[in-house]
């Protein structure tokens, strides 16, 4: 019963709609990702670099330092924020649902694994993936899925690793390959078996096969798609805006950039990969940030505990996940990625 009323209902979807969908997302990759990221290749081979540290201005004023970051942040992200806003609320008026509950909604490895396969193309930032995770999640992809999608935007992001191998060396860019992949898989099968979320997922995925037996979900578009994006929006751009604001006041406190000031002792690794954690940064922004510091003396430990948290996640982008994601899973997740960090720090002191 359910298979056929599956099939009837991808029969009968509007077969413009898939297409208009991804469209939108060739035509805004390219514009904000691959082209750009296709040239800075080339500006990362001949200088050695991908540009200033966005943390190297060194202001004493916090309020100097948040109104510098906030705007040196948002006039780099804000192409794909918007990006990521349209696309996650897209989702729910041009993909037919039971594509996701075909594909995506197993509480298997093969929904993490698809969930990490198709973030690769995105390459996105964590808060600009956030509101395409969320997106997924409404329209009952797993939560094991939408975990994976959200940190390998950011941590398996091949064109990072691409400059992170020109810039850093190219056991930088391995190490965080495998770590990463290791990172991606267990924290999202992790939370895949938190109850909290469990229970929900069941009763979503029977409230959405129970639409679409009665035709429900695919009226007027502009309308549906209006609605989508104003919850999409009021639920994710406020608390967004406000952490950013909180994090660049609060960054002259949480990374030194004098001579010496960080070092290379267990104690460093802690805070940075805590630090690193709830920090907010454009994409591929870790790499300059370690460059920079590791030229100040910081070492190998503390670099990898920032390479492996600071893109991963964020206090914005964890908190606008809230809304498909029970608060002990985000708690999972934060504190799984700050281990992560610790580890590889521990593993990169041993082998480099």
């Amino acid at each position: 019963m359910s298979n056929q009323t599956l099939s009837t209902s991808s029969q009968s979807f509007a077969w413009w709609k898939p297409v208009l969908f991804f469209t939108v997302l060739a035509v805004g990759l390219y514009w904000v990702k691959w082209q750009p990221y296709y040239f800075k290749t080339f500006t990362a081979l001949e200088t050695q670099s991908i540009g200033k540290s966005l943390l190297a201005d060194q202001f004493s004023s916090p309020w100097q330092a948040m109104w510098q970051y906030t705007q040196v942040y948002f006039l780099a992200i804000w192409k794909a924020a918007l990006l990521g806003v349209v696309l996650g609320s897209l989702m729910s008026v041009l993909l037919p649902k039971d594509w996701f509950i075909r594909y995506l909604s197993q509480t298997k490895f093969g929904s993490i694994f698809l969930g990490t396969a198709i973030s690769l193309p995105g390459m996105m930032c964590t808060c600009c993936a956030a509101p395409v995770a969320v997106g997924m999640r409404k329209n009952h992809a797993s939560i094991g899925a939408t975990v994976a999608f959200w940190l390998a935007n950011p941590l398996l992001n091949p064109a990072t690793l691409i400059f992170m191998a020109i810039v850093l060396g190219l056991e930088f860019s391995l190490l965080r390959l495998a770590m990463g992949i290791v990172m991606v898989l267990s924290i999202a099968y992790l939370v895949q078996r938190d109850r909290t979320n469990l229970d929900v997922a069941k009763i979503e995925a029977k409230t959405t096969l129970l639409q679409q037996m009665q035709g429900v979900g695919y009226g007027n578009f502009f309308a549906n798609w209006w609605r989508a994006l104003s919850a999409l929006l009021i639920s994710s751009v406020p608390v967004y805006v406000i952490t950013v604001l909180a994090l660049s006041f609060a960054r002259v406190w949480l990374f030194p950039h004098s001579e010496g000031a960080i070092g290379d002792g267990f104690g460093w690794v802690l805070f940075l990969a805590l630090v690193g954690m709830l920090f907010v940064i454009p994409t591929a922004a870790e790499i300059p940030i370690v460059q920079t510091l590791m030229g100040f003396g910081m070492g190998i430990s503390p670099a990898f505990a920032l390479l492996m948290t600071l893109p991963t996640v964020s206090l914005p982008s964890l908190l606008m996940m809230k809304s498909v994601l029970s608060t002990r899973s985000l708690l999972m997740i934060a504190t799984a990625v700050s281990g992560f960090g610790v580890l590889t720090a521990l593993i990169a002191k041993l082998i480099f």
